[in-house]
């Protein structure tokens, strides 16, 4: 089994598409845990819309490139689309932050909510 840490963001219809997340995320890993749900200001937009940011820990028997691809095609079904981009919008974003024991994205792995919400594995406060 490997283990993975996934952080879910959104600054579009931030409810419904985290609920969305969560949902599929669940369908597909059925170890998920999730830390709570974090609102934080956008870090590198000019677009001012806060964002929803959720951390999430599972295991799978799956390689990183199928669950790449599979967080991807939520993000897709999400309405993500390639324009959004220029907008600033955000739909949903999943990115895989931890594989295994090898981090992939260093920096992202030192944000603040991000550590805030892994602290929240080690205590009781993360949803099943």
């Amino acid at each position: 089994m490997h283990k993975y840490i996934v952080c879910i963001g959104s600054n579009y219809n931030r409810k419904e598409n985290l609920t969305f997340a969560r949902q599929k995320l669940t369908e597909s890993f059925s170890s998920i845990c999730f830390a709570p749900e974090l609102e934080t200001k956008p870090l590198f937009f000019k677009n001012p819309a806060l964002f929803s940011n959720q951390v999430a820990l599972f295991y799978s028997d799956k390689d990183e490139e199928t669950v790449r691809k599979m967080l991807k095609d939520i993000e897709q079904r999400s309405g993500r689309r390639p324009e959004d981009k220029k907008e600033e919008k955000v739909c949903l974003d999943i990115d895989m932050l931890l594989y295994d024991n090898k981090i992939l994205k260093p920096e992202d792995w030192q944000r603040g909510y991000i550590q805030q919400s892994l602290s929240a594995f080690h205590s009781s406060l993360f949803i099943k």
